[in-house]
């Protein structure tokens, strides 16, 4: 059976390598393919004093698994990716090892403690958390004595599955609505009696600064005087300015007052100890109007602060900046108030804004990013060898004749994996424009050139596309098509690869002018 095992990988091996060597062109360096990753094994085990447990390995770039139980045998079992093994065993803790094989021979193993016993477990400590930056999870953790694996209801559905995990793992779930929900952890072990831990967590989901108007699950509930009328609404422009999908309407209906508006509540009073001023973006169908915010404490509308900015542009985005650095922040304002062509009656007229949000003042570090800015601190975050820079542009021609460019430079003996990233000062927008284009200049056609989006507190969540050089030696646009990608995720962190897949042999690279598009 082992041979048979090992037959079957070498097939397996030698089609990979027939197909990176097809009409294509497109080879696949098989050897440069890393190890398999994020390697574990779900142990669960019967709860009628047998001892037999179940293994499920679990891991990424996994052609095979071979588990060795720490007990009976000394040969390994092989297990096929999503597949199970069994092995029954006395009372006792072992060490279990799973050694994983890759699709070029590379393993990677780790070592998991296994946890046998018949009597209840003891101890039972569970963590249950809000998740940070998202409003509508919940994670759950926990740890026990003589427990062999968990089991958890989140408390959502009355025929609810639950969820197995093992000590040591760490569980998240989205609700679909808000409210308070008990969570239910079961831990087990051989024997028929569990111990249970239930605890209540609430799900809200308040409106808090930035608002950007395109979650499907927050309310915004606004309110509405003087003959102003407030939705959230299509953009009616949708272009580099804004690339929202939504947006909130203000119509001053004919005749409505001279002081119409509307006002939405936050979940918590803003915070102005660090940023002094508030940024929007605003259309309106005339330029010149006055555009009056007001900030009002949520339990005496006495306690406010108001700031008026004339708009400049018709038919069309602006940002439009609110200077509040007077404030007292103890006044703890809470209720953001908007009025559009202050001092004027309402003639049926639309005005629309978009992405409220704290701001400096200054510049901000968001797309599209021409790398033009005398006072935006480019601050690349450099690994595997790579290094990045704005620089004056090598080599004004063509499609690109601007000024200033990046250059990142692969240094010999770098990392074929080498790259730089940039955080934005807010995430990318998808939900109207899916695709990012990029002028790239490379010393040699067809190279991989990778472009990487990643969450800012959590990069294993990510999306990557790969494009392909076809210039040598001049400016190019490169298109990568992030079609599918999930708004919700927040992807600020961009990330950059050029050559992917070689290492580093001293050349530069260069990169401009990166922006949305449909």
């Amino acid at each position: 059976m082992k041979k048979l095992h090992f037959i079957i990988s070498l097939f397996v091996l030698a089609i990979a390598i027939g197909c990176s060597n097809d009409s294509s062109g497109s080879d696949v360096d098989i050897d440069s393919v890393g190890a398999p990753v994020n390697i574990s094994a779900l142990t669960t085990i019967a709860q009628d004093n047998s001892g037999k447990v179940t293994f499920l390995p679990k891991g990424e770039g996994v052609t095979q698994y071979e588990i060795y139980f720490g007990h009976g045998a000394t040969q390994p079992v092989i297990v096929n990716p999503g597949a199970t093994t069994t092995h029954t065993y006395p009372e006792g803790i072992y060490q279990a090892k799973i050694v994983a094989m890759g699709i070029n021979g590379k393993k990677t193993e780790i070592t998991q403690t296994l946890t046998v016993s018949f009597l209840a477990p003891t101890n039972l400590q569970v963590t249950l958390a809000h998740v940070v930056g998202d409003n509508l999870s919940a994670s759950v953790s926990a740890k026990a004595n003589f427990e062999t694996f968990f089991q958890v209801y989140f408390g959502e559905d009355p025929n609810e599955i639950p969820v197995d995990f093992m000590e040591g793992e760490t569980i998240k779930h989205t609700y679909a609505n808000v409210g308070t929900y008990e969570v239910k952890v079961v831990a087990l072990s051989g024997g028929v009696a569990t111990t249970t831990h239930t605890e209540s967590i609430t799900i809200s989901n308040p409106i808090l600064l930035p608002v950007d108007f395109e979650s499907a699950t927050l309310n915004y509930a606004f309110n509405n005087f003087g003959g102003a009328l407030t939705t959230v609404a299509n953009n009616p422009s949708v272009d580099a300015s804004n690339v929202s999908a939504k947006v909130a309407k203000l119509t001053k209906t004919a005749g409505a007052e001279v002081w119409a508006g509307s006002f939405l509540e936050l979940g918590v009073p803003i915070d102005f100890s660090t940023l002094k001023k508030i940024r929007i973006k605003a259309w309106s169908p005339k330029a010149g109007i006055v555009v009056k915010m007001k900030l009002e404490n949520l339990t005496d509308s006495n306690i406010n602060a108001e700031v008026d900015v004339t708009n400049t542009v018709a038919n069309g985005w602006e940002e439009l900046t609110f200077d509040f650095s007077a404030v007292d922040n103890t006044n703890k304002y809470q209720r953001v108030v908007l009025f559009f062509d202050f001092g004027n009656a309402g003639t049926g007229a639309d005005y629309y804004y978009d992405d409220i949000q704290l701001t400096s003042g200054g510049e901000s570090l968001v797309l599209p990013l021409t790398f033009e800015s005398a006072t935006l601190s480019y601050a690349y975050g450099n690994f595997g060898g790579a290094t990045t820079a704005v620089i004056a542009n090598p080599d004004k021609s063509g499609i690109n004749t601007s000024a200033t460019v990046s250059a990142l430079t692969k240094g010999n003996g770098s990392e074929v994996w080498a790259g730089s990233s940039l955080a934005l000062d807010t995430p990318i927008n998808f939900s109207t424009f899916k695709k990012l284009k990029m002028k790239v200049w490379s010393p040699q056609a067809g190279i991989i050139v990778k472009f990487k989006l990643e969450n800012l507190t959590d990069s294993s969540i990510n999306k990557e596309i790969d494009a392909t050089t076809t210039v040598a030696n001049g400016w190019e646009e490169l298109t990568f098509d992030f079609a599918g990608i999930v708004n919700a995720n927040n992807y600020q962190r961009i990330v950059v690869f050029f050559d992917f897949g070689n290492s580093g042999t001293g050349k530069t690279y260069y990169f401009d002018d990166i922006k949305q598009s449909n």
